[in-house]
């Protein structure tokens, strides 16, 4: 796991919405738990303030970290993909977002940055410049690239299964929910884990950077065995069972002061 997803998972569990800073021996003692090294939770901490993901304040000798409006932002989001979006999308509409656009050749780093905001907004591609996301999306935006957004509904004689297998790597995502099942639905899941909270971290980290992939393509175009609906029971129940002794991990090795900025946002 990625330092930065190990802390953004941490910070959404147990920091979020209480408008305090975090000391760094906090996050060194917790993330040593999961393998992560002190020098490379410091160093990580160094570039997610670099980035705009975190802010350094100073409390006597002290330096704590606090949340930025983009790490809120990226906390808000896992909180609904986890808890309340769902992987499961049964809606009884066929509507789709479908996005245009047309870059020159040289333009490599927009053409990059653009297709990383299409995946991540849950968009796969029809064709050259046409790319396809279900429901009603938000489209990304790209300082000077210019995108062209519509609303649409498929119509005869559109083979929308082939198009949905074409436009999504289908096997690749329903492998890493099978992988997920296959790690965390047993009677001891993470047997050499010292605490729950190691569990919990190591859980909803790997849990989001699937789900962060899966576009919630509508259930009627999946697999009969489509394996993320059981996958997301498994995430939930350990979650719960894991929580109480997680919490309680986490108030004891908390070093908090409250958030100076707290009250501008």
């Amino acid at each position: 796991m990625r330092p930065q997803s190990v802390i953004l998972t941490f910070l959404g569990d147990h920091v979020y919405g209480r408008g305090v800073c975090v000391s760094s021996g906090s996050f060194i003692e917790a993330f040593t738990k999961v393998g992560v090294s002190e020098e490379a939770t410091r160093s990580t901490l160094t570039r997610m303030v670099r980035r705009g993901l975190l802010r350094r304040q100073r409390s006597g000798r002290r330096m704590y970290f606090g949340l930025t409006p983009i790490s809120t932002e990226v906390l808000r989001d896992g909180e609904r993909r986890i808890w309340h979006s769902g992987v499961v999308n049964d809606a009884a509409g066929d509507r789709w977002t479908l996005i245009g656009f047309s870059l020159p050749a040289s333009w490599q780093r927009q053409r990059h940055e653009l297709r990383s905001q299409l995946i991540w907004a849950g968009f796969g591609p029809l064709q050259n410049g046409l790319w396809i996301a279900p429901g009603e999306v938000e489209a990304p935006e790209v300082p000077g690239v210019e995108v062209k957004v519509f609303a649409a509904e498929p119509r005869r004689p559109t083979d929308m299964q082939a198009l949905v297998r074409d436009a999504y790597d289908l096997a690749g995502l329903g492998e890493r929910y099978r992988a997920f099942l296959r790690c965390w639905d047993q009677a001891d899941p993470a047997p050499d884990a010292p605490d729950d909270l190691a569990r919990s971290l190591t859980l909803l980290t790997g849990w989001l950077q699937i789900i962060r992939t899966d576009p919630r393509l509508p259930l009627r175009y999946l697999p009969h065995d489509w394996p993320a609906e059981k996958a997301q029971r498994v995430c939930h129940t350990l979650h719960e069972r894991f929580r109480p002794e997680a919490a309680a991990i986490a108030e004891r090795l908390l070093d908090t002061v409250p958030d100076e900025s707290w009250a501008e946002r």
